[in-house]
């Protein structure tokens, strides 16, 4: 891996603010939801979830390709808990996680060692889940459970 990621944030107007990855990549327009903001954009928790959900979805690709597996494509549906703590402030209390494969369990000869690792490789929810519980379950194309 090269660098460490590093971003810039600059405020447009209220809660609306450009995110600027670098010069490769173009802004990515944010926002909070209404009746906060004007919801131009997604919100931090949103962010939050797609990059959870993300990362295990690429680390499910990687571990398919380390035993040469194809699920016939993937797709995740995310949720982001959020509940008020005891100072009545608002917290992301869990993220769940369905993934579900594009192909039956039967079609994936080695899906079960391919399900048995995939989350470790995952640096962005094994890294939140030290603070908030992240909830993950794989389906095949069926809709039958694999973990």
């Amino acid at each position: 891996m090269g660098p460490s990621p590093s971003i810039t944030i600059t405020q447009i107007e209220g809660y609306k603010f450009a995110v600027d990855f670098g010069s490769i990549l173009p802004h990515l327009i944010v926002d909070e939801a209404v009746p906060i903001g004007k919801g131009e954009g997604p919100f931090p928790e949103q962010l939050l979830v797609s990059a959870v959900t993300n990362c295990l979805c690429a680390s499910l690709v990687f571990a398919l390709g380390k035993y040469k597996q194809d699920a016939g494509g993937i797709r995740a549906e995310a949720h982001c808990e959020v509940t008020r703590n005891a100072e009545n402030r608002l917290r992301i209390t869990g993220i769940t996680i369905a993934i579900i494969l594009g192909a039956t369990a039967d079609a994936v000869p080695r899906i079960d060692r391919v399900l048995e690792q995939f989350q470790r490789f995952c640096t962005v929810s094994e890294s939140v889940q030290a603070g908030i519980p992240v909830a993950v379950a794989v389906r095949d194309a069926a809709g039958t459970l694999l973990s």
